[in-house]
């Protein structure tokens, strides 16, 4: 190993001087020409020398991302709804607990596996003490044609916050509208197909299939996929001081029996069972500002979604209890938009406002039980956040909010993260 590390410097050390005495002379064309011609050739050299067995090829890149956070809220948390959306137990909806709570840890565990493929294992670590396993996947490397295939547990591509863990988020939490029309965040088992277009313009188009075991699609006894998306996004520069990301994605599923919390009209909680067909589009914008395109010293962000779901098929009220089955309808939608201003290193501002539309909702003969409310939830928050080094950062947000029905909550949060080990960039 001693000789081995000798004899690669020994080549470097040669092919360097060598390329310097051919550059000093002939023409610029011919300078260049040669300087590249070398280069290439003790690349070639130096990918011989390294031996494929060295003992740090197959070290895995691992992370830990630890968070905490203080809570105030004016309003008791207990029993939080958003009206007129009905959702899963579980969904990731609401303020959390009053009070300092830890956030969730993640671990993150990633490395090439070999020429071809890659592999990335996300485990959460839940502020319960419980162990869940957020992603899991492996993705090619080497396929032409701007061609990529990832198969796994994974994040859906649909939309622009999507894809994010948490810890890159630019607020405390998710919007309403991730909240409500995807319960969070949409992850799921299954693979996708992604093209990365050879223009000048950046063009990425999607495909998933995916098996449909989460929220809005539910867990089904059959073979197949229980649920498809599709997503483009598109972007580029406007000059050197702008760029910018477009994207539109549909995410169709099926459920069947997927039971979720509501309440009536005498504002009593029931679990509803829904089954029937569920399709979500999502259209997103980010436009990315810094000043000749240097943004470590100040930068500006706008980000923008627009969720609308179609959702047709039959509703059981009361499962359980009055066991009612009717027809149901359902379009609904939301929208949020924000801004992040870093107006000098390691400081940024923000300001996002967020809003619901209940919409149209149809219970058939369940009419008698169920109804619409009569407002569209909204929301409002502020922040600023500061980063003492890369591998942290401190936020304090306030938030009011008004989803619930004559209620406004006025919050305070308090957030760290931080970061242990080596860890991905985050996309545009």
């Amino acid at each position: 190993m001693f000789h081995y590390k000798l004899s690669v410097a020994a080549l470097a050390l040669f092919s360097g001087a060598v390329v310097a005495a051919e550059v000093a002379v002939g023409s610029d064309d011919q300078r260049l020409q040669m300087f590249e011609q070398r280069l290439e050739r003790f690349e070639n050299e130096l990918s011989v020398k390294v031996p494929a067995s060295s003992a740090n090829a197959f070290n895995p890149a691992i992370a830990l991302i630890l968070s905490g956070l203080y809570t105030n809220l004016s309003q008791s948390p207990e029993g939080y709804r958003i009206g007129g959306f009905a959702l899963p137990e579980d969904s990731e909806t609401g303020p959390g607990s009053r009070g300092f709570s830890l956030g969730e840890s993640e671990l993150v565990i990633s490395s090439n596996i070999d020429p071809y493929l890659f592999g990335n294992l996300a485990l959460v670590l839940t502020p319960e003490g419980e162990m869940e396993l957020e992603e899991g996947y492996i993705q090619t490397i080497a396929l032409s044609h701007g061609l990529s295939v990832k198969a796994g547990r994974l994040f859906s591509g649909i939309g622009y916050l999507n894809v994010q863990h948490p810890h890159a988020w630019d607020f405390v939490d998710a919007p309403l509208a991730y909240q409500t029309l995807l319960g969070g965040q949409y992850g799921d088992d299954g693979v996708q197909l992604k093209w990365l277009a050879p223009t000048e313009t950046f063009v990425e188009i999607g495909v998933e299939a995916m098996r449909g075991s989460g929220f809005p699609a539910s867990e089904r006894d059959k073979n197949g996929s229980g649920a498809a998306a599709f997503f483009a996004h598109f972007g580029g520069d406007v000059g050197i001081s702008n760029s910018w990301r477009a994207g539109l994605s549909m995410l169709s599923s099926v459920a069947q029996g997927r039971e979720v919390s509501d309440v009536d009209l005498v504002d009593a909680e029931v679990t509803n069972s829904f089954s029937g067909d569920s399709r979500l589009w999502v259209a997103d914008f980010v436009w990315k500002y810094a000043p000749s395109g240097n943004a470590a010293y100040s930068n500006f962000k706008l980000q923008g979604e627009y969720l609308h779901r179609n959702e047709s098929g039959e509703l059981t009220y009361d499962v359980g209890g009055s066991d009612n089955t009717a027809a149901y309808d359902a379009k609904q939608s939301g929208w949020y938009l924000q801004g992040i201003y870093q107006f000098m290193p390691s400081w940024r501002v923000g300001l996002r406002g967020e809003r619901l539309n209940v919409g149209t909702l149809e219970y058939g003969a369940n009419s008698a039980n169920m109804a619409a409310p009569g407002f569209n939830p909204s929301k409002q928050s502020v922040m600023v956040d500061y980063r003492p080094s890369e591998f942290s950062r401190i936020r304090l947000q306030f938030t009011q909010d008004k989803s619930r029905q004559d209620l406004t909550d006025n919050q305070a949060f308090l957030q760290y993260h931080v970061s242990l080990g080596a860890h991905g960039g985050h996309q545009f």
